[in-house]
């Protein structure tokens, strides 16, 4: 995908992250682990380049 797919990825699970966030702060702190964590580990491997 080049570096337009990965902006593309970077973009959307920071945008799932500060959903999860939020999400956590206002409804329910479950919240913070099924969709915060996954995006932030989906981040963190991305940035890695596994």
């Amino acid at each position: 995908m080049g570096p337009t797919g990965m902006a593309f990825k970077l973009f959307f699970l920071i945008c799932v992250a500060v959903a999860g966030i939020f999400g956590a702060t206002t409804v329910t702190g479950k919240i913070l682990f099924i969709q915060t964590l996954p995006a932030l580990l989906a981040l963190g491997t991305l940035l890695a380049g596994i």
